[in-house]
């Protein structure tokens, strides 16, 4: 599974995830810090990569396009650190990996995870 992490996220997502064997790519190294999130959307789509954000207009480019994919993993907590979070954060991956490969909008807080399939 493919994995760009949003320029809101800190770059110590990616060898956390990596080590379980994501491929993952912080955005800074792939476009411009200040790219519109239309950019990355449009990137994520065309490079079949999941989009991990803490950012709410990826859901909202989801429902105004009605696009099947990228794929949207949202974590809404205060703590995004992978020190923090990271735990949930794999198994949530792990466990929604099926509807992340074939398109949905995921939404991760500490009490609950919710689950939409593309198109919204």
């Amino acid at each position: 599974m493919r994995i760009i992490i949003d320029m809101n996220l800190s770059p110590l997502w990616v060898p956390y995830l990596q080590k379980y064997g994501f491929k993952v790519s912080h955005w800074s190294t792939i476009g411009k810090p200040n790219a519109p999130d239309t950019v990355i959307f449009q990137w994520a789509k065309e490079n079949q990569a999941i989009i991990f954000t803490n950012d709410l207009d990826f859901g909202a480019i989801l429902a105004a396009s009605q696009a099947n994919s990228p794929s949207v993993f949202q974590v809404r907590t205060q703590d995004l650190l992978p020190v923090s979070i990271g735990q949930i954060v794999m198994e949530s991956l792990q466990r929604f990996s099926s509807e992340l490969k074939s398109g949905a909008l995921i939404t991760l807080d500490l009490k609950r995870t919710k689950v939409r399939i593309l198109p919204l």
